[in-house]
């Protein structure tokens, strides 16, 4: 019979077995199910930190896999050459998919599934990634939202569908595939030495934790988290963005989850539907202008003269630019492949305004570094600090680091915990940083902490030139 003819499964960034339409719609169906995992062209370039996480999701999503009956089938190579491929083998009668937004994996994906149906064979693609389909938020108009507030009021009054549940079996087939191994990928090769230092601080990877640390969110903090998730010196965040960024928990599960915290009295978790929203509103963006990703989202910012890469640029990255709290932030993104959010708008306020850098030089060492990457969030996140992005009034916001600091980290314990100059007996977070940075850049723990490279107040005002010249 036709039903006994298997799907595969084409799995991206959504390693995980609950909250899943794709496979909600592939269980409903009666067939065999084969997962698939397909490192092709596109996976291979993203950035070191960020092929490390992947390679540590896929090992827990593996073993979850096998937990319910069945197996991760690994492949590598063109996605279209494999599918064909991995079809050819099984004799599989098509392939799910669940969405993605971003240019190249819209790109990818449209030819992946012009091809399978021009050879009659089944391609479909499911939500998942994203609490709604970008477009399915739509002004009064009928195009894209361009401002934050009222798209999250369209998304708020539009609310949310339940989590489908989770896949507790799936239904094998005949004979397996072959697959490769994990470990033959080395998808940590890039990080060097770096990878033992962020294997030691990073949070587990899976689904499991995930779960586990929403949960724990959610039954306590997230009540005073409009508040806290601004404290650098504090747990105040949820930890969540690497498990979405991969897919390892859904997002709707997560709304609906704060929205019962909500409703039992914890305020704060407004605040964090509030979040996920701005995640959606990034991903709305590039899916309406693409062209986010690489260029200014505002066309009439292409003229400002941006400085490009710079010994001042290479003192920003390795965390040595004399502001302790710009410093901190960027070490901590070293060690553990994370960086709080207050610190991600300071130092991208620093690099694009106090230094006047290109935030494409700054969003390259994100995408390389950042074992939460987001290539949506990554790009709305820089372009707003920039000024270039979506912001009403861009070159009015210029944070001063020190002042920031002082309001976020009243303490010092966040600057002190990361920067081992900075403290008479550094501990090991601090000093971890020296083990994980490259060789090459000759950095020593007892060496003296740098001078400032530009004094705040001018390099305020030089901004402020520059910015009010380009809206003159």
């Amino acid at each position: 019979m036709m039903t006994d003819l298997p799907w595969l499964l084409w799995f991206r960034r959504d390693l995980r077995l609950s909250d899943h339409p794709m496979l909600a719609a592939a269980l409903a169906s009666g067939r065999p199910l084969i997962p698939l995992f397909i490192l092709d062209a596109e996976t291979e370039a993203i950035g070191a930190a960020a092929r490390w996480r992947l390679g540590e999701g896929l090992a827990v999503f593996a073993a979850a896999l096998e937990g319910i009956g069945s197996r991760l089938i690994l492949r590598r190579g063109a996605s279209g050459v494999v599918l064909q491929d991995v079809l050819a083998e099984t004799g599989a009668a098509g392939v799910c998919w669940s969405r993605l937004y971003d240019p190249v994996s819209r790109a990818r994906d449209g030819a992946v599934k012009a091809a399978l149906r021009a050879k009659g064979l089944m391609a479909a693609s499911y939500p998942g990634h994203l609490l709604h389909e970008p477009w399915t938020i739509e002004t009064g108009q009928g195009g894209p939202y361009r401002v934050y507030t009222p798209f999250w009021r369209a998304v708020a009054a539009q609310g949310c569908p339940e989590a489908p549940p989770r896949a507790t079996t799936l239904p094998a087939p005949s004979a397996w595939p072959g697959s490769a191994r994990l470990s033959d990928w080395r998808l940590g090769r890039d990080m060097r030495r770096g990878a033992g230092v962020i294997a030691r601080h990073a949070l587990p990877a899976g689904e499991a934790a995930a779960e586990a640390r929403a949960d724990a969110f959610l039954a306590g903090p997230v009540a005073g988290y409009d508040a806290a998730r601004n404290r650098c010196d504090t747990a105040g965040t949820s930890g969540l963005s690497a498990h979405l960024s991969l897919g390892e928990i859904g997002p709707r599960r997560l709304w609906h989850g704060a929205a019962r915290a909500e409703a039992e009295g914890r305020t704060g978790a407004l605040t964090f539907r509030k979040e996920l929203v701005w995640r959606e509103f990034a991903h709305h963006l590039m899916f309406h202008f693409p062209h986010m990703a690489q260029r200014n989202w505002k066309p009439d910012w292409d003229r400002f003269p941006w400085a490009g890469d710079s010994d001042l640029a290479e003192a920003w990255r390795q965390g040595r630019t004399g502001e302790p709290f710009v410093d901190a932030a960027m070490r901590e993104m070293y060690v553990t492949g994370t960086m709080h959010n207050r610190g991600r708008m300071i130092v991208a306020s620093y690099l694009t305004k106090h230094l006047l850098t290109d935030w494409r030089v700054g969003l390259r060492w994100f995408d390389d570094c950042l074992t939460d990457w987001d290539p949506a969030s990554n790009a709305m996140g820089w372009q707003w600090a920039a000024g270039s992005g979506p912001d009403a009034a861009p070159y009015f916001r210029i944070f001063n680091p020190a002042s920031q600091a002082e309001t976020h980290d009243p303490r010092a314990t966040y600057r002190h915990r990361w920067i081992a100059e900075l403290t008479p007996g550094p501990g090991p977070e601090a000093l971890a940083y020296f083990d994980a940075v490259p060789r090459s850049w000759g950095l020593d723990p007892g060496a003296a902490y740098p001078r400032p490279l530009v004094d705040l107040a001018r390099g305020r005002e030089r901004a402020l030139a520059a910015y009010g010249a380009r809206n003159t």
